[in-house]
C-alpha cells in the first residue's frame, strides 16, 4: 500500500473505545484526557457543579460575552461530551451520582475541585461496587508527601516542573538574565499531565477488557511536568552541568551565538535548523544558490572533525561552531531579503532542510496539509448558526479511531437522557465479548503488555520516547539500529569516571564519548532489547519479515517511504501478519498532504504548528519559544497512545491497522482556544510574556529572588490573596496604594505592579517564600532547575520520579520513571529487571537465536556479512 493510501473507514462503532461510559467529574485537570477519550470513541458524561465548572468562567468568550456557554476555553475542551448539573449539597444528586458510577467503565476524576470526593464519595467505594471500574485521578502534587497539600496553577505548575528555567531569552554578553524566564502559553502543564494519563487510561481499558477488571490509575501534575524536560535532567544526573536558556531554542551547558529564527523584513519569523555534516553541506549549497554565500568564502571553514558516525546527539543540544555561525548568518541574510509570505521555506525543504515559518497557532486551520490529512473537523454550533473548525484528530489510520463528536454541552443539557440512558445500564464484562486474538492480555498479568511484542524501528525521541511507554507497561520491545545511520546516542554522556565520580563531584564533568554510554538515549530506551540489523542486505530483510511473523505491533519514526523502501510498507506486513499492527511517527504526517515528505524534529513542528509564537513577550519582542524539544515529548505520548488504541482496538475486534502518525498533529490538537478565537472573535493570538492571558489574575508572573538567576512564579486571582502576599512580604506601601486596590486596578497596572513587587521578592530565599505562601495557600512555585528537583525536590524523590536501571556498559543511572500508577498492572521503566537502553547489537543472540531460532554459525556468518 502507498503512503497516499491511508484512509479511515466510515464505521465509527468500531473506534477503540466505542461503547464505554466514562463520567467525568473534574475541571482544568481532567478536561484534555476526557476530550481526547471521547475523540477515540467513548461516551463521556461531564458531571458539573450548580453554575457550571469553572472552566465555563475563563475566556476568552465568544463576542466578550461573559457566558457559562460561551467560553472558548470551555468549548475547546469538551468537544463530544454531554453535561449533567449535579449538587453536592443534595443527598438525592449525591445518590444519582453513585448510580451513575456504579454503571459506567470508567470514572475520571480529580483531587481538586469538583472532583469525585466533592460529592461525597470514595474511589475504593465504588470500585469495590463495581471491580469493572477504572478510577483515574489527577491531583495536583501527588495523594501525599510534603508538598500534597501545595496548590497550583499552570505557571506554577511549569516553574516547579522545570520547564520554566529551559525556557526564555539569551543571557547579556556577560552571561547574566536581564529578563525572568518565560513560561510556555497554552495550559501546558495539564495537558503535559493529561496526556500521559491518556496512556495510563488506555493500558487499564486493555487491562479491563482481557480480564474484567478495574483499577486506580493516579497522575500528578507536578510528576509529569518533572518527566518533561529534555536534555537538561539526564545532563544534570550524569555529569552535573547546569543549563542556560536561549532564545527559541534549546537551552544548554552553553549558549551558542546565533539563534535559529531569522526575521523577515515584515517583522515575522522563519525557524531554520541543520544537524549534522550532511545537512549543512545542503544547507551551503542552498544559500550559494540563492546567492546569500560565497563558495569561495567557505574553503577555508572545512566541516570539523565528527564523531557522530557511531551516533547522534540529539538535534538542538551542541552549541554552533564556526561553520556553523557562517551559515546561520547567512540565512539570516536570505531570509531578511523576503517577506514572510514569500520565504522559499518549501524550497528549502524539497532540497532536504529542516526550514519552517513561525506561525501563529490559528494559521493552521486552513492549511491545505493539515485539511488534506483531515487534521480539523467542521463542528456545528446551532445556537450561534455557525460550524467552527476544531483540532479533532491526532493521527490517521485504516481502522477508525477520531470522531469529532457534536459542539461542547449547554449547562446540563443532558440531564434528562444521561439518567434515563444509563442508570440501569451494567457494564458488559470481558467472558461476554471473544478476546482469543489479543495476545498476552488474555489473563491477569503484572504488565498489561506482557506477551506482546514490538519490532522497534523508532529513532530520536518522538516516535522511540512512545515505544519507551510500550515497553513499560511489559511489552518486549525488539530496538532495531544500523551503524550506518545510528541513534541520537551522544547527548548526556557519562561522566568520565562513571557513578563514583558523578558522587563526589562538585561542579560540571567532562563526558566520555562511547556511544554506549549515553545518558539520554539510557533514558528514553531503558528496558528494550538491542538488535543491529541491515535491513536493506537481503539476509537482513529476511530477518526482519520473520520478526514480524512473531510480533503485535512494528513501530518506525523515519520519514515517509521509508519502510516501502526495504519492502517492509503495510502491504507485506499485513501478508506477514494479518492482525499487525504498524505504527509509524513523522513531523508532519506519511500521508495526505503536500508536506509528507517534509522533515521535522521538535523546534521545527513547534514553529510550524504555533507553539514557538506562542511564547515570550509582546509589544514587538522576537518570540522566546521553547527551550526543548516539546514536541518530541508531546509527540512520544501521543504515540503511545496510538499504539494503546490499536492494541485495544484489536483485542475489540481481531484487526490490525496502519497508524500514520505526526507530532505537529499532537501540537495543533493543544491548540484549540487560539484556533476558536480567530475563527470567533477575528482576535489572532498576541504573546503576554508570563501573565495570564485568559483568566484574571495580578500579579501574574516569575519574579526575582536572592541570588543569581534565582525565581519564584506567584499567580493571585483575588484580594485574598493579595493580602496575603502583601502580608508575607512586608509590602506594605503596595497593600495601600490605590492603583493596587483591586482585582481589576492591579490588572489595570501591571507594568507598575510588576517593577514594584520584584523590589520585595529579590529580598527572600525562593524556598522560604514559596512554603510561607503555599502556607496561605497561594499559588507560588520556585522556579526550578534540574539540579533543584533531583537534589531538593521532596515531594519528587516521596514519589519515585527517577529510578534505577542498569545497562551492560553504562551502568546503573538513575532515569526518568513513569509518572502514572497503576494499582493491578503497574508500569515500570526498565520492566521487572530495571534494564537499561540496550549497548548496539547487544541481544542479538538472543533475538536471533531464541526467538528465531538460527544456529550460532549462521549468526555468526551474519556478522561476517554485514547482516548484524
Amino acid at each position: 500500500m502507498a503512503d497516499s493510501d491511508v484512509s479511515v473507514k466510515s464505521d465509527d462503532s468500531q473506534q477503540p473505545l466505542s461503547g464505554i461510559r466514562i463520567l467525568e467529574i473534574g475541571g482544568l485537570e481532567v478536561e484534555y484526557t476526557g476530550l481526547s477519550l471521547a475523540g477515540l470513541g467513548a461516551d463521556v458524561i461531564k458531571v458539573e457543579p450548580p453554575g457550571g465548572e469553572r472552566t465555563r468562567t475563563i475566556g476568552p468568550f465568544a463576542n466578550d460575552e461573559q457566558d457559562a456557554d460561551k467560553s472558548l476555553h470551555f468549548w475547546a475542551y469538551n468537544r463530544g461530551k454531554q453535561s449533567i448539573v449535579m449538587d453536592p449539597e443534595s443527598a438525592e444528586d449525591r445518590e444519582t451520582i453513585q448510580v451513575l458510577a456504579r454503571s459506567v467503565d470508567i470514572v475520571l476524576t480529580t483531587t481538586a475541585g469538583n472532583g469525585l470526593h466533592s460529592y461525597g464519595i470514595d474511589g475504593e467505594q465504588l470500585r469495590a461496587a463495581n471491580d469493572r471500574l477504572i478510577v483515574a485521578r489527577m491531583s495536583a502534587f501527588g495523594d501525599d508527601g510534603p508538598w500534597a497539600d501545595f496548590v497550583g496553577s499552570d505557571l506554577v505548575h511549569l516553574a516547579l516542573g522545570g520547564p520554566v528555567m529551559n525556557c526564555g531569552y539569551d543571557p547579556l554578553p556577560n552571561g547574566r538574565y536581564d529578563q525572568p524566564p518565560i513560561a510556555p502559553q497554552s495550559w501546558h502543564a495539564y495537558t503535559i499531565a493529561g496526556e500521559q494519563l491518556i496512556i495510563g487510561v488506555l493500558a487499564a481499558v486493555s487491562h479491563q477488557e482481557a480480564t474484567g477488571r478495574g483499577q486506580l490509575v493516579r497522575c500528578s501534575i507536578h510528576d509529569s511536568v518533572s518527566l518533561n524536560t529534555e536534555v537538561d535532567l539526564m545532563s544534570w544526573v550524569m555529569r552535573r552541568v547546569p543549563f542556560y536558556r536561549q532564545t527559541a531554542r534549546h537551552s544548554a551547558e552553553k549558549v551558542s551565538p546565533m539563534t535559529t529564527i531569522s526575521n523577515t523584513k515584515d517583522g515575522r519569523w522563519i525557524m531554520t535548523m541543520a544537524i549534522g555534516d550532511k545537512d549543512q553541506a545542503k544547507l551551503e549549497a542552498f544559500l550559494i544558490k540563492h546567492g546569500s554565500l560565497d563558495e569561495t568564502a567557505m574553503a577555508s571553514l572545512a566541516p570539523e572533525e565528527s564523531i557522530q558516525s557511531i551516533g547522534r546527539f540529539v538535534p538542538g543540544s551542541l552549541p554552533m561552531d564556526g561553520r556553523s555561525v557562517v551559515l546561520q548568518e547567512a540565512t539570516a541574510r536570505l531570509i531578511r531579503k523576503h517577506s514572510y509570505d514569500n520565504v522559499p521555506w518549501r524550497e528549502a525543504q524539497e532540497a532536504g532542510l529542516l526550514w519552517a515559518p513561525v506561525r501563529r497557532p490559528e494559521e493552521n486551520a486552513d492549511d491545505e496539509h493539515w485539511l488534506a490529512r483531515g487534521t480539523f473537523a467542521e463542528v456545528e454550533h446551532p445556537e450561534i448558526g455557525q460550524s467552527l473548525k476544531y483540532p479533532a484528530r491526532r493521527w490517521r489510520s485504516t481502522e477508525p479511531a477520531w470522531q469529532p463528536g457534536r459542539r461542547a454541552p449547554l449547562l446540563d443539557e443532558d440531564r434528562r437522557a444521561v439518567v434515563e440512558s444509563i442508570t440501569d445500564r451494567a457494564p458488559a464484562r470481558a467472558s461476554e465479548r471473544d478476546v482469543s486474538s489479543a495476545p498476552g492480555t488474555t489473563t491477569p498479568t503484572a504488565g498489561v503488555l506482557d506477551g506482546v511484542r514490538v519490532l522497534d524501528f523508532s529513532w530520536f525521541l518522538a516516535s522511540a520516547g512512545g515505544t519507551r511507554y510500550i515497553s513499560a507497561l511489559g511489552a518486549e520491545c525488539i530496538k532495531v539500529e544500523w551503524r550506518a545511520n545510528p541513534d541520537t546516542r551522544l547527548t548526556a554522556m557519562a561522566p568520565v569516571g562513571g557513578r563514583e565520580a558523578r558522587r563526589v563531584a562538585t561542579g560540571p564533568l567532562p563526558g566520555v564519548n562511547d556511544p554506549e554510554m549515553g545518558g539520554n538515549f539510557n533514558h528514553k530506551n531503558a528496558g528494550k532489547i538491542g538488535l543491529s540489523l541491515n535491513v536493506r542486505h537481503p539476509d537482513g530483510l529476511d530477518i526482519a519479515r520473520r520478526l514480524v511473523k512473531v510480533s503485535d505491533v512494528v513501530a518506525e519514526g523515519f520519514s515517509a517511504g521509508v519502510l516501502d523502501k526495504w519492502g517492509l510498507g503495510y502491504d507485506v506486513l499485513r501478508e506477514i501478519k494479518p492482525d499487525i499492527i504498524y505504527a509509524q511517527q513523522s513531523g508532519m504526517g506519511a500521508s495526505g498532504g503536500p508536506y509528507a515528505k517534509y522533515r521535522a524534529v521538535g523546534p521545527i513542528a513547534a514553529a510550524l504548528v504555533g507553539h514557538t509564537e506562542m511564547s515570550g513577550l509582546g509589544d514587538g519582542a522576537m518570540p522566546a519559544g521553547w527551550g526543548y524539544s516539546y514536541l518530541d515529548w508531546i509527540g512520544a505520548y501521543s504515540f503511545a497512545q496510538a499504539i494503546m488504541s490499536a492494541i485495544v482496538h484489536r483485542q475489540r475486534t481481531g484487526r490490525g491497522q496502519w497508524i500514520d502518525a505526526s507530532q505537529c498533529e499532537t501540537g495543533i490538537s493543544h491548540l484549540g482556544v487560539p484556533t476558536l478565537d480567530w475563527q470567533v472573535n477575528g482576535r489572532a493570538y498576541q504573546r503576554t510574556g508570563n501573565r495570564s492571558p485568559y483568566v484574571p489574575s495580578a500579579p501574574h508572573g516569575i519574579y526575582p529572588c536572592r541570588g543569581e538567576d534565582r525565581w519564584i512564579a506567584i499567580s493571585t486571582y483575588d484580594d485574598p490573596q493579595w493580602e496575603v502576599l502583601v502580608k508575607t512580604i512586608g509590602a506594605h506601601k503596595l497593600g495601600a496604594d490605590p492603583k493596587f486596590a483591586t482585582l481589576a486596578d492591579r490588572i489595570a497596572n501591571q507594568d507598575a505592579l510588576d517593577a514594584a513587587l520584584a523590589t520585595y521578592t529579590r529580598e527572600f530565599d525562593e524556598y522560604q517564600l514559596m512554603a510561607a505562601l503555599q502556607a496561605e495557600r497561594v499559588p507560588a512555585g520556585v522556579c526550578q532547575t534540574a539540579q533543584d528537583r533531583v537534589d531538593d525536590d521532596p515531594q519528587l524523590e516521596h514519589q519515585g520520579w527517577l529510578t534505577e536501571v542498569t545497562g551492560a556498559k553504562i551502568g546503573t543511572w538513575p532515569v526518568g520513571e513513569i509518572p502514572f500508577r497503576m494499582s493491578e498492572t503497574p508500569a515500570k521503566i526498565g520492566g521487572a529487571t530495571r534494564k537499561g537502553a540496550p549497548g548496539y547489537g547487544e541481544d542479538n543472540e538472543y533475538v536471533l537465536g531464541e526467538i528465531l531460532g538460527f544456529s550460532a554459525k549462521q549468526i555468526a556468518e551474519f556478522a561476517e556479512n554485514d547482516v548484524i
